[in-house]
């Protein structure tokens, strides 16, 4: 919204600052923190007022999560909210690819809601049907994906509407470490995004188990995307480490840039012990939101890479599930596989601190594939 003030830098000069991304998205960190911690404390007095019992604690789990018993969740609301004021605030409102990512932001928070609420009045971990789940899920990233993909094309928007969306780059997969490679899906492109949108929130949701778990590697993240979201709207930049130019999706960097202001805030009240759980309001958005700007920026597969440490929380669960079902045997003492280490005997500090470490290293794997091409 502040971008229309660049328009008045002929009669202002200082107002062409509002023109720059850099500035745009260093102000949306500091927005997106500054709003969790003026209204965090009335937000979390709310959810605490509203759910009495708070989010209900597995009774076989680790021991040491039933002091927990009595903690609000849907601390994603706060999260959320942060991030969609900061965004309308810094943003360039213009831009597709931020609408875009705020629809699947909002929409995966919406049935991360419902499912939190459910939990909540029930006092029981069975949320609403699954399958359900992720038939909207997948839903609102096939339309997310098609608006990329639509984006994308050489005459935008109205040259899909026309003629629907031509095979080439907007339909196509970047592979990291090699240069001008694609494969061109055509129209499974968008099933293999909304693949990528739909594992990538369910996959920060599994991740989200410990006070702190969740909220620092999705923060690791988001700043990794948005400097590759920079970079890859960037045609300079792009062209001189050989990554595919993506024009205006350099705007995601104010976007990423509210994720990790909001995350600052929520980790201020999240820390051990935490005042309140992010809960799938805020896990299944932000995990959504990170596979929308990989689609976004043609980063896919990069993804997987910065987010390893929730493509290893998210397998641990399938490992788990399918080997109990084949041999009636566990491969793991719990899934997802922090509870596995908390039941070896590390301490919840101890797991939290060792995967953040994780998330930091796989980072800066994922951002050497800029460079190595």
């Amino acid at each position: 919204m502040l971008t229309f003030l660049a328009e008045f830098s002929n009669v202002v000069p200082g107002f062409n600052i509002f023109r720059y991304i850099t500035f745009r998205t260093g102000g949306a960190v500091m927005t997106g923190a500054l709003f969790v911690f003026l209204f965090g404390p009335w937000i979390i007095d709310q959810l605490r007022l509203k759910q009495g019992k708070g989010q209900p604690i597995r009774e076989d789990g680790p021991q040491s999560h039933l002091v927990k018993r009595g903690t609000p969740t849907m601390g994603g609301l706060m999260i959320l909210s942060s991030l969609v004021v900061t965004t309308l605030v810094w943003g360039n409102l213009a831009n597709p690819y931020v609408w875009t990512v705020l629809l699947v932001t909002i929409g995966f928070g919406a049935i991360g809601f419902y499912d939190d609420y459910l939990k909540v009045t029930k006092q029981s971990h069975a949320g609403y049907s699954g399958k359900m789940r992720l038939a909207i899920e997948f839903a609102i990233a096939l339309v997310a994906v098609y608006v990329i993909a639509a984006a994308g094309q050489p005459g935008g928007f109205r040259a899909a509407a026309i003629s629907g969306l031509d095979h080439g780059f907007s339909t196509s997969l970047a592979f990291p470490f090699l240069k001008n490679v694609l494969l061109d899906l055509g129209w499974f492109f968008l099933v293999f995004g909304a693949f990528v949108v739909v594992g990538a929130g369910n996959a920060v949701n599994l991740t989200d188990g410990l006070d702190g778990l969740a909220i620092v590697p999705v923060m690791i993240a988001a700043a990794s995307f948005g400097f590759i979201a920079y970079l890859a709207g960037n045609a300079v930049f792009a062209d001189y480490l050989q990554i595919h130019f993506v024009l205006g999706t350099g705007e995601l960097s104010v976007v990423c840039g509210a994720m990790m202001g909001a995350g600052l805030g929520f980790l201020w009240f999240n820390a051990p012990p935490a005042s309140i759980f992010m809960g799938d309001t805020g896990s299944l958005a932000l995990g959504g939101l990170l596979g929308t700007v990989a689609v976004a920026t043609k980063h896919e597969i990069v993804l997987a890479i910065i987010g390893g440490l929730f493509v290893l929380e998210a397998v641990s669960v399938i490992v788990q599930v399918a080997s109990f079902k084949l041999t009636g045997k566990r491969v793991f003492r719990m899934a997802p596989i922090h509870h596995h280490f908390e039941q070896l005997g590390w301490s919840e500090p101890q797991v939290v601190v060792r995967f953040w470490i994780i998330a930091v290293v796989l980072a800066l794997i994922g951002l050497a594939t800029l460079k190595l091409r």
